[in-house]
């Protein structure tokens, strides 16, 4: 039986270095606005609602805002209703296991990319409470894949909180005078992409890493509804990989030009580490945190491999082989896992 080949782009070095010049500009202009009228102060108020996951209520926002939202608070033309609906029912049957390799593999392989990881350093979202920002990190991961949250617009809401959020962080770091602009503008079209990827395709590999087994159509539709979240959350279109293939050259071009060790990368894994020990202990009754940090490192190694792992400083712990299985139990995303995890105790 003849085997079709996906036809497939190429992501040039002279495409990528287009996009690392760019930001987002409809984003950037509501985050321009909001200023020029009221100042910092203004763009603080607006940030405690943007960090408010319990509302996507726009109507106290100020006007660019509401603006935005309803210009940009639609579906592209190319998504596909079924297509997402198969994404969202491979999220809900593997949620566990795709929350597993989210922190694990994801987090850390966006750590890898050493400029682009100065924005999370330098504004300190991350290495601040970042027990908080991993678990809204789960609950927009779970928003954004709840079937029930697209018809009422809940859904498309809350990426766009998201995307004026990271307009914000764009125009906090270049007004704080920190910010060099050799590593590209602050989230960039090819980081913000390559975030995407790490949620998508990234996601994937994980999930086949640690024997969790699907079909290329139930893999093609989980990477096009990431692809629908990206692109509303600011993404360019032309960056956007059509098929697998696509995806994976295009994490190879990004991993070449990017990837190497950096105190930025380094110190946001450690932080992470930090978190999920924390958020892991407080959800299991008898759980050691040096037990699931080192559980965590040996998990983390065994994904990204022993290259990636030393250029972010991940520990090459003692922990036998046999034992990394037990790290599937690790609730690191509470609130997708649908069941009680086991107690991890090792």
């Amino acid at each position: 039986m003849q085997t079709t080949v996906k036809p497939t782009r190429t992501f040039p070095d002279t495409l990528l270095n287009q996009y690392r010049r760019q930001g987002d500009a409809p984003a950037d202009a509501v985050i321009a606005a909001v200023t020029e009228t009221g100042g910092k102060e203004a763009l603080s108020r607006l940030m405690r609602w943007l960090a408010d996951t319990s509302t996507v209520d726009t109507s106290a926002q100020p006007e660019p805002v509401q603006q935005f939202v309803a210009q940009y608070g639609v579906l592209p033309a190319w998504a596909d209703p079924m297509l997402m609906a198969r994404g969202m029912a491979f999220f809900q049957k593997h949620a566990g296991a795709i929350g597993l390799t989210l922190g694990l593999y994801s987090l850390p392989y966006c750590y890898l990319g050493a400029d682009g990881a100065q924005v999370l350093w330098l504004t300190e979202r991350i290495r601040n409470d970042t027990a908080r920002r991993l678990r809204e990190t789960g609950e927009w991961v779970f928003t954004v894949n709840d079937p029930k949250q697209w018809p009422t617009g809940q859904a498309i809401r809350h990426i766009l909180k998201i995307r004026l959020i990271h307009a914000a962080s764009r125009w906090f770091v270049l007004h704080s005078g920190r910010w060099n602009m050799d590593w590209g503008h602050p989230i960039n079209q090819e980081d913000m992409t390559g975030t995407n990827g790490a949620f998508s395709y990234v996601v994937l590999r994980g999930l086949r890493k640690i024997g969790v087994r699907a079909g290329d159509a139930d893999e093609e539709a989980y990477l096009h509804h990431i692809n629908v979240v990206g692109y509303i959350n600011g993404v360019a279109e032309e960056l956007l990989p059509r098929n697998l293939r696509e995806a994976y050259h295009l994490e190879r071009a990004i991993a070449r030009r990017h990837f190497t060790a950096s105190e930025a990368g380094a110190g946001l894994t450690k932080s992470l580490l930090n978190a999920i020990s924390e958020v892991v202990t407080s959800n299991s009754a008898g759980s050691r945190p040096e037990s699931v940090r080192n559980l965590a490192a040996a998990q983390m190694r065994f994904f990204l491999g022993d290259e990636y792992a030393t250029m972010l400083g991940i520990p090459d712990v003692p922990v036998e082989k046999r034992l990394i299985t037990l790290v599937n139990a690790l609730p690191i995303f509470p609130e997708l896992i649908p069941t009680k995890p086991s107690v991890v105790s090792a």
